[in-house]
């Protein structure tokens, strides 16, 4: 459960749109034609959907391992800066510090012994700081590598899923109707996992995580109605 929790973000992210991208591919071609899977063929659905899932997989574990880099480097950047600023200018910073523990609540007489005692921790001035003035929480335990891996994982764990009939049944439109009842399921089993780990409602997780991919599913298979049409 603790890394279920501590990338639960990714794997959330990365299950839907790894689900939604392939059952797109599904549902385009379904809704083409009645008849479009047949002619078309179960193999080129699976050569489309299989190509698109890890092209997908690839190009979301790397944007999200370069997006957390990114964040990373904004971070000391801004840290580095604020130090300075404490450093060059301890009154200015002192009296900031006094007005964001005064916006918080915290009585004139305490936030100005407060901020007088952190006034002589730069670094611990510094992290309150960044949290309460430019709202970043520090990245030391985010690893950008394995943030990366959770969401290509994710992706390609989930997103195979719509897929699955067509390696086991001819492409009729059964095959079809089979795609949709098995992406219900794994959008209901990624809802189920969001609930286990925020302990949410369980209504709201599995709701919100089935109407998302719903209506993403709905488009795809009425941009394939217009197309034919």
């Amino acid at each position: 459960m603790g890394r279920t929790q501590e990338f639960l973000k990714q794997i959330i992210y990365g299950g839907n749109d790894g689900i939604v991208t392939t059952f797109a591919i599904v549902a385009g071609f379904a809704g083409a034609s009645a008849e479009g899977v047949l002619q078309i063929g179960g193999l080129a659905v699976l050569v489309f959907g299989l190509a698109n899932l890890f092209a997908d997989a690839v190009s979301m574990g790397l944007g999200e391992f370069l997006s957390l880099r990114s964040q990373h480097d904004l971070y000391r950047k801004r840290r580095e800066s604020e130090l300075r600023e404490i450093a060059e200018n301890p009154d200015h910073e002192r009296m900031e510090l006094f007005e964001i523990l005064r916006q918080r609540g915290v009585p004139p007489g305490e936030a100005d012994t407060a901020a007088e005692l952190l006034s002589r921790h730069p670094s611990i001035m510094a992290d309150l700081m960044m949290t309460y003035e430019f709202g970043m929480s520090h990245p030391e335990d985010d690893s950008p590598a394995l943030s990366g891996l959770f969401t290509f994982l994710a992706f390609v764990v989930f997103g195979a899923v719509p897929l699955l009939p067509y390696f086991v049944m001819e492409p009729t439109p059964q095959a079809f109707w089979w795609s949709v009842a098995t992406t219900f399921g794994a959008l209901s089993a990624l809802g189920l996992l969001r609930w286990n780990a925020t302990g949410e409602p369980i209504a709201r997780s599995v709701g919100e995580t089935i109407l998302v991919g719903a209506v993403c599913a709905v488009v795809a298979y009425g941009v394939g109605l217009v197309v034919a049409g």
